[in-house]
């Protein structure tokens, strides 16, 4: 079910889930008969936060006594490579294979409903839907919704339900809420990460899970030909130190034919933005990724000065202040003056 229905009545957007939410949540998997159909949906293209929260969660369920589980994403059936290791990858089904009407639907770091693709759907003909987000630009989508903007990660908002349910971390559960932590900080680096999200890695960590190990494989393990290709593609990164009322923006893309060269996945891509963003000349970063001819997944970051979500939402996506992203279609050139004409409009002022 979608729309205004139950919680999201009295949600402001932009606030954080109020007591009757967690409340209202918790009696939703409490009242769960033995035999329910849950199906775990994450957005298109999944990354750690949305792989590892949903999965995080799935295996806190099967210790709260649900069973009959589905976990699944929109678009081809890959995971991408560094959460290949991940535990609970068993509950992973192909989009057309999910449950068509389940009992209940819950939805993992998913700004709105298009970022379900072809199982958005599954909110209308499921008996409920559960949605657990931290998108500020998320107005609510599902029966019950548990969407708080302050918290660094959809893993925190899963993390803090599987409490309330009287789940006990476990190494397995512990590991996939560490990897959406760590990805979604970028490693504890960013604005979000406050005294709390230490003290979430502090009792994930005390499961007995590896940082190590897993920092390795999340964020430091690369085929060579993405390095080769990395290189290619920052190698036309282009600077315009005018844009965004003189804040300045880099971006640069990456085409199919880059990734059939180089005989790469589109995955590898992911961690593209990070090499762009540290351009000390430009406040707003951007990086394109073609996913069909004439269509592009769209990342974009801030250090500040510009609210990139607000770029988003306009044409089409969401996120948060400090990162966001779309869809964009037509040329390169195309998409990126359609990002120069609203990043004056996003511009944050200090003295406003």
């Amino acid at each position: 079910m979608t729309g205004t229905a139950g919680a999201e009545l009295d949600r402001t957007v932009g606030a954080g889930p109020t007591g009757a939410d967690w409340a209202a949540a918790e009696a939703l998997l409490r009242a769960l008969p033995p035999t329910a159909r849950v199906l775990l949906i994450c957005h298109v293209n999944p990354d750690g936060d949305a792989l590892g929260s949903m999965l995080g969660f799935g295996l806190g369920l099967r210790q709260f006594g649900v069973h009959r589980l589905q976990a699944t994403f929109p678009g081809p059936p890959e995971v991408p490579e560094p959460f290949r290791g991940l535990p609970g990858l068993d509950l992973l089904v192909p989009a057309g294979a999910a449950d068509a009407d389940p009992d209940l639907v819950i939805c993992f770091d998913a700004a709105s409903e298009s970022r379900l693709g072809e199982l958005a759907g599954r909110l209308s003909s499921a008996g409920a839907a559960l949605v657990l987000d931290h998108h500020a630009s998320n107005a609510g989508f599902g029966t019950v919704n548990l969407i708080d903007p302050t918290a660094a990660a959809t893993s925190v908002v899963a993390e803090h339900l599987l409490a309330r349910l009287g789940v006990t971390l476990d190494p397995a559960i512990a590991e996939c809420l560490y990897v959406a932590l760590t990805t979604d900080t970028g490693s504890f680096r960013f604005e979000a990460t406050t005294p709390a999200v230490h003290e979430l890695a502090a009792r994930l960590l005390a499961t007995g899970i590896s940082p190590g190990d897993i920092s390795r494989r999340v964020f430091d393990t690369r085929p060579f030909g993405a390095v080769r290709l990395f290189g290619e593609v920052l190698g036309r990164a282009r600077l315009e130190p005018a844009a965004a009322d003189g804040r300045g923006l880099v971006w640069t893309f990456a085409t199919l034919d880059d990734l059939a060269r180089h005989d790469q996945r589109p995955y590898v891509l992911e961690a593209l933005i990070d090499s762009v963003r540290c351009t000390a000349e430009a406040d707003v970063s951007c990086v394109l990724k073609q996913t069909v001819p004439g269509q592009w997944a769209v990342s974009m970051r801030s250090k500040g000065a510009v609210d990139v979500s607000r770029v988003a939402v306009v044409l089409g996506g969401g996120g948060h202040r400090f990162a966001a992203g779309f869809t964009g279609r037509g040329t390169v050139e195309q998409v990126i003056e359609a990002i120069r004409g609203q990043l004056d409009a996003a511009l944050i002022h200090p003295d406003a």
